[in-house]
Protein backbone atom coordinates (compact mmCIF):
# COMPACT_ATOMS: atom_id res chain seq x y z
CA UNK A 1 0.00 0.00 0.00
CA UNK A 2 3.00 2.15 0.74
CA UNK A 3 4.38 1.70 -2.66
CA UNK A 4 1.20 2.55 -4.54
CA UNK A 5 0.74 5.93 -2.32
CA UNK A 6 4.24 6.80 -3.55
CA UNK A 7 4.04 5.67 -7.15
CA UNK A 8 0.93 8.32 -6.84
CA UNK A 9 2.82 11.07 -5.26
CA UNK A 10 5.50 10.69 -7.79
CA UNK A 11 2.48 10.85 -10.76
CA UNK A 12 0.91 13.61 -9.21
CA UNK A 13 4.17 15.54 -9.03
CA UNK A 14 5.48 14.95 -12.72
CA UNK A 15 1.76 15.56 -13.79
CA UNK A 16 0.99 18.79 -11.87
CA UNK A 17 4.43 19.91 -10.74
CA UNK A 18 7.09 19.65 -14.03
CA UNK A 19 4.99 21.39 -16.18
CA UNK A 20 4.67 24.38 -14.32
CA UNK A 21 8.15 24.28 -13.44
CA UNK A 22 9.46 24.60 -16.72
CA UNK A 23 7.02 27.23 -17.93
CA UNK A 24 7.95 29.26 -15.13
CA UNK A 25 11.81 28.93 -15.91
CA UNK A 26 10.84 30.13 -19.52
CA UNK A 27 9.83 33.68 -18.75
CA UNK A 28 7.63 35.68 -21.33
CA UNK A 29 7.66 35.20 -24.84
CA UNK A 30 8.00 38.68 -26.92
CA UNK A 31 4.02 38.86 -28.64
CA UNK A 32 3.39 39.29 -32.43
CA UNK A 33 3.59 43.23 -32.39
CA UNK A 34 6.45 43.74 -29.95
CA UNK A 35 9.92 44.67 -30.28
CA UNK A 36 12.31 41.35 -30.81
CA UNK A 37 14.55 41.37 -28.06
CA UNK A 38 18.34 42.14 -29.39
CA UNK A 39 20.90 39.95 -28.86
CA UNK A 40 24.38 39.31 -29.66
CA UNK A 41 25.51 35.23 -29.92
CA UNK A 42 28.77 33.59 -31.46
CA UNK A 43 27.98 31.31 -34.42
CA UNK A 44 29.31 28.51 -35.62
CA UNK A 45 31.77 30.27 -36.99
CA UNK A 46 32.42 31.73 -33.86
CA UNK A 47 31.93 35.37 -35.31
CA UNK A 48 29.24 37.69 -32.96
CA UNK A 49 26.41 37.78 -34.52
CA UNK A 50 23.31 40.42 -33.21
CA UNK A 51 19.96 40.46 -34.19
CA UNK A 52 20.16 44.26 -35.17
CA UNK A 53 22.45 43.48 -37.98
CA UNK A 54 19.31 41.79 -40.08
CA UNK A 55 17.71 44.85 -39.92
CA UNK A 56 16.14 44.99 -43.23
CA UNK A 57 15.61 41.71 -43.76
CA UNK A 58 12.83 39.01 -42.20
CA UNK A 59 14.27 37.00 -40.08
CA UNK A 60 13.18 33.51 -39.27
CA UNK A 61 14.63 33.41 -35.32
CA UNK A 62 14.22 29.41 -34.60
CA UNK A 63 15.05 27.60 -31.04
CA UNK A 64 15.52 24.07 -30.93
CA UNK A 65 16.38 21.27 -28.09
CA UNK A 66 20.03 20.16 -29.33
CA UNK A 67 22.46 19.59 -32.11
CA UNK A 68 22.44 16.24 -33.76
CA UNK A 69 18.98 14.94 -32.46
CA UNK A 70 16.83 13.71 -34.43
CA UNK A 71 13.71 16.38 -34.40
CA UNK A 72 16.42 19.35 -34.49
CA UNK A 73 18.13 17.60 -37.76
CA UNK A 74 15.59 17.80 -40.00
CA UNK A 75 14.29 20.92 -38.85
CA UNK A 76 17.26 21.88 -39.64
CA UNK A 77 16.97 20.06 -43.07
CA UNK A 78 14.40 21.93 -44.14
CA UNK A 79 15.42 24.85 -43.44
CA UNK A 80 18.30 24.33 -45.36
CA UNK A 81 16.49 22.84 -47.97
CA UNK A 82 14.42 25.94 -48.60
CA UNK A 83 17.75 28.37 -48.45
CA UNK A 84 16.84 30.00 -51.62
CA UNK A 85 13.00 30.34 -50.80
CA UNK A 86 14.17 32.41 -47.64
CA UNK A 87 16.70 34.26 -50.13
CA UNK A 88 13.52 34.98 -52.74
CA UNK A 89 11.72 36.36 -49.73
CA UNK A 90 14.67 38.78 -48.19
CA UNK A 91 14.41 36.46 -45.04
CA UNK A 92 17.52 35.14 -42.95
CA UNK A 93 17.11 31.60 -40.79
CA UNK A 94 18.81 31.80 -37.34
CA UNK A 95 18.94 28.96 -35.43
CA UNK A 96 19.82 29.05 -31.49
CA UNK A 97 20.09 26.69 -28.99
CA UNK A 98 21.91 26.02 -25.82
CA UNK A 99 24.84 23.85 -27.42
CA UNK A 100 28.45 25.69 -27.80
CA UNK A 101 30.21 26.90 -30.74
CA UNK A 102 31.83 23.27 -31.15
CA UNK A 103 28.76 21.36 -31.30
CA UNK A 104 27.30 23.94 -33.93
CA UNK A 105 30.27 23.58 -35.98
CA UNK A 106 30.21 19.73 -35.93
CA UNK A 107 26.65 19.61 -36.74
CA UNK A 108 27.14 22.16 -39.71
CA UNK A 109 29.77 20.14 -40.92
CA UNK A 110 28.18 17.04 -40.29
CA UNK A 111 24.78 18.10 -42.13
CA UNK A 112 25.82 20.45 -44.67
CA UNK A 113 24.02 23.05 -42.95
CA UNK A 114 25.24 26.64 -43.96
CA UNK A 115 23.03 29.25 -42.09
CA UNK A 116 23.94 30.73 -38.87
CA UNK A 117 23.20 28.51 -35.43
CA UNK A 118 23.85 30.36 -32.45
CA UNK A 119 25.27 29.42 -29.01
CA UNK A 120 23.77 30.46 -26.19
CA UNK A 121 25.64 28.79 -23.96
CA UNK A 122 23.77 30.15 -20.43
CA UNK A 123 20.57 30.46 -21.75
CA UNK A 124 19.55 34.39 -21.43
CA UNK A 125 18.62 34.44 -25.35
CA UNK A 126 16.21 31.41 -24.94
CA UNK A 127 15.00 32.95 -21.55
CA UNK A 128 14.42 36.37 -23.28
CA UNK A 129 12.14 34.36 -26.02
CA UNK A 130 9.97 32.24 -23.30
CA UNK A 131 11.84 29.24 -24.83
CA UNK A 132 14.40 27.89 -21.96
CA UNK A 133 13.61 24.66 -20.92
CA UNK A 134 14.84 24.79 -17.25
CA UNK A 135 15.26 21.21 -15.53
CA UNK A 136 17.29 21.59 -12.63
CA UNK A 137 21.24 20.80 -14.39
CA UNK A 138 19.37 20.07 -17.74
CA UNK A 139 18.63 23.27 -19.49
CA UNK A 140 17.48 23.29 -23.17
CA UNK A 141 15.89 25.52 -25.62
CA UNK A 142 12.42 24.68 -26.25
CA UNK A 143 10.87 24.19 -30.27
CA UNK A 144 9.87 27.71 -31.10
CA UNK A 145 10.13 30.09 -33.53
CA UNK A 146 9.76 33.91 -34.20
CA UNK A 147 9.49 35.20 -37.19
CA UNK A 148 10.56 38.90 -37.53
CA UNK A 149 10.23 41.79 -39.59
CA UNK A 150 12.42 43.92 -41.31
CA UNK A 151 11.99 46.57 -38.54
CA UNK A 152 12.45 44.46 -35.41
CA UNK A 153 9.12 43.45 -34.88
CA UNK A 154 7.80 40.05 -33.67
CA UNK A 155 5.12 39.51 -36.80
CA UNK A 156 4.53 35.82 -35.52
CA UNK A 157 5.23 33.19 -33.29
CA UNK A 158 5.27 29.75 -33.21
CA UNK A 159 5.67 27.88 -29.91
CA UNK A 160 3.88 24.29 -31.31
CA UNK A 161 6.24 23.29 -33.89
CA UNK A 162 6.16 20.11 -36.29
CA UNK A 163 9.66 19.61 -37.28
CA UNK A 164 9.23 17.81 -40.64
CA UNK A 165 6.68 20.31 -41.82
CA UNK A 166 7.60 23.30 -40.02
CA UNK A 167 9.71 25.08 -42.63
CA UNK A 168 6.89 25.59 -45.09
CA UNK A 169 4.69 26.65 -42.65
CA UNK A 170 6.98 29.58 -42.10
CA UNK A 171 7.76 30.29 -45.78
CA UNK A 172 3.41 30.14 -46.30
CA UNK A 173 3.40 32.81 -43.23
CA UNK A 174 6.39 35.01 -45.14
CA UNK A 175 3.99 34.58 -48.35
CA UNK A 176 0.99 36.32 -46.16
CA UNK A 177 2.97 38.82 -44.51
CA UNK A 178 4.21 40.42 -47.20
CA UNK A 179 1.20 40.89 -49.77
Amino acid sequence: MLRITLLVIVAVFIAFLVPRLILASRGAAPTPGSAAPDFTLASQEGASISLKDYRGSWIVLYFYPKDQTPGCTREAHNFQADQSKYAERHAVVLGVSVDNVDSHKKFCAKEGLNFKLLADTDGKVSRSYGSLTNLGVVKFAARHTFLIDPSGRVAKSYTSVDPERHSQEVLDALDQLQK
